[in-house]
């Protein structure tokens, strides 16, 4: 589906970092940028600490004055956001969720009605007892993007706790009405897809980390990682697509310990080339499993 404005460069691009439960220490971040002569350019990072200044978001899009626009108008976005959209089709087919056996287009939005119904405690249980009864190795149902993405199964309530990141997140894009390829038919001005940083960050840095929930454990290592990271973006290492910083956010880029706003621009990245492919499903695989989804910008066949 093409996008619906004359130009890719009328759409904002938003990278976003997710939080299930946000706070000050541990926001939503969202990096917004544009695309400008052939260029990313990162202009604004935000922070959000409740979800719900990230609903706000979804339903409004962020707000800029510019050429033809009046101050506060809603601007068109494409979003790709670090969490995960769906379950596994095995997990949701063998406890006979709404969407088993389905791939309609109605069959996402009923198992995202019903997954938000459920308790934090329940998905625990329940995921819990899918892991406990089978043999070790086996434990998690993936789903058929986690292997290239070389991302944690959306089942997984720990370390980190994507399970319950798709049980805050996904229900506030069904209600705010985004359109998100194969799986909700929603406003084409408003386009949010999944992503996942951590590929990313590995296609430059391999495993060596640069980041830490803990600040106190920050490391030069970890800041020198960042820093290659940083540079690596600005000389169009990632995707072929030169980003530009203004200084005093790239400062901060290499501050932040977390590295939250950091995993917002590598998003903010993946949604710039995928708004140039917007013709060719944004880069997407032709045939997405409503249930299960598909991370913006991994090849379908190539493993990581």
């Amino acid at each position: 589906m093409p996008l619906p404005l004359e130009s890719v460069d009328d759409y904002t691009l938003l990278g976003i970092d997710f939080s299930s439960s946000p706070t000050k220490a541990k926001p939503v971040a969202v990096a917004q940028g544009r695309w400008e002569a052939g260029v990313l350019k990162v202009g604004e990072l935000h922070s959000f600490t409740n979800l719900d200044g990230f609903e706000q978001l979804l339903l409004q899009g962020p707000t800029v004055a510019g050429a033809g626009a009046e101050e506060g108008t809603p601007s068109p976005y494409l979003a790709v956001i670090d969490m995960p959209f769906g379950l596994s089709r095995e997990l949701v087919d063998k406890l006979n969720w709404p969407g088993a056996q389905r791939t309609d287009k109605r069959a996402w939005g009923d198992l995202i009605d019903f997954y938000a119904n459920l308790g934090r405690d329940d998905i625990r249980s329940i995921f819990k007892a899918w892991c406990d009864a089978r043999p070790a190795g086996q434990k998690f149902a993936h789903r058929a993007c986690d292997k290239p993405a070389g991302s944690s199964p959306s089942m997984k309530w720990v370390n980190p706790p994507v399970a319950y990141m798709l049980h805050a997140g996904a229900p506030l894009l069904k209600k705010a009405g985004v359109f998100i390829p194969g799986m909700q038919a929603g406003d084409p001005q408003r386009i949010a897809l999944e992503g996942y940083p951590g590929y990313w960050a590995r296609q430059v840095l391999g495993r060596q980390s640069y980041k830490s929930d803990d600040p106190k454990k920050d490391t030069p290592d970890r800041r020198m990682a960042r820093s290659e990271l940083l540079c690596a973006l600005e000389e169009g290492m990632l995707l072929g697509i030169r980003v530009q910083v203004r200084p005093y956010l790239r400062a901060r880029l290499l501050e932040d310990a977390k590295a939250d706003h950091l995993d917002a621009v590598l998003c903010c990245l993946v949604a710039a080339w995928c708004a140039k492919r917007a013709d060719q499903q944004f880069g997407l695989p032709q045939r997405i499993d409503p249930v299960e989804g598909w991370i913006a910008g991994i090849p379908a066949t190539r493993p990581v």
